[in-house]
């Protein structure tokens, strides 16, 4: 049986268990269970904490697992990255108090800079040519340059209001993490790995895209046709009615704003938008 390895807790608990049912997955999940098995796929689904998945999925004790980017990154495992999920959305980035100096991450040269992502912060420094001192720390990153143990700090940031709270502003970003789904060395090309990852991605390909439909004069084809191309080409079907059209398109959610005014415009009559499941191109 396959094994999928999901976080059991924190941001990225919810959004993993949504989409794996959004997915067509069928289990039931109790909060002492440890693992269940799917019951319309042969798949168990392992629940363990986000930050240890990187390290089971690379010893093989899962054949894939989802976790996010600023973990893979400090682990150094080099897993590939099958499908990027769209969820979890944060980034590695270095702060300093708002009473400091420092403008840019270059001027962080010779500064002692805590992190709870060591790793991944040298690497960054090593690369950029700033001589930096990293202090490894757990927990509360953000209290260290209050207590004196540090000048900046590299942590985690999704709105930046924990940092203001703290007192600290942003002066640039390491890394910009997300929620992946990996696979073991050696297990990315297996057919149920690879299942797998079709089936994520096409409910994230899904949710940034529409379903359009809307009917026409045989004239305004041509221009409507211009707006709105699809994966291919639009879908073109005769009405009983002489002279009209219903165009049938696939479109970009975030393009709806500007897009059905000028499909009003082009002639477009009746125009219906609706969500799409799952959506494989």
């Amino acid at each position: 049986m396959t094994s999928l390895a999901v976080p059991n807790k924190g941001r990225l608990k919810e959004p993993s268990l949504r989409l794996l049912r959004d997915a067509g997955l069928d289990f039931e999940v109790t909060d002492r269970a440890l693992a269940v098995s799917v019951r319309n796929v042969d798949l168990e689904l392992m629940f363990v904490r986000a930050d240890d998945i990187p390290e089971l999925v690379c010893d093989g004790a899962a054949d894939a697992g989802i976790t996010g980017v600023d973990l893979l990154e400090e682990h150094g495992n080099g897993l590939p990255h099958l499908v990027e999920l769209g969820y979890g959305r944060c980034r590695l980035a270095a702060a300093v108090p708002t009473v400091s100096d420092v403008r840019t991450l270059a001027d962080l040269a010779g500064a002692r800079v805590a992190t709870a992502h060591p790793r991944t912060t040298e690497a960054f420094f090593r690369r950029a040519g700033i001589d930096a001192q990293v202090i490894a720390l757990r927990g509360s990153v953000e209290v260290a340059p209050k207590i004196g143990v540090a000048d900046a700090i590299v942590d985690l940031v999704s709105t930046g209001s924990t940092l203001r709270v703290n007192g600290l502003r942003e002066v640039g970003t390491i890394l910009q993490s997300q929620a992946v789904l990996v696979a073991a060395p050696g297990a990315a090309d297996r057919v149920d790995v690879h299942r797998i990852a079709t089936a994520l991605r096409a409910v994230v390909d899904a949710r940034t895209k529409r379903y359009l439909l809307l009917n026409a004069p045989a004239e305004a084809t041509e221009r409507i046709a211009a707006l709105i191309p699809g994966l291919e080409a639009p879908t073109v079907v005769p009405l009983a009615e002489e002279g009209w059209v219903a165009i049938h398109s696939v479109v970009d959610a975030a393009e709806l704003w500007a897009l059905l005014p000028r499909l009003e415009e082009a002639g477009g009559k009746g125009i219906l938008v609706s969500p799409i499941e799952r959506l494989v191109p």
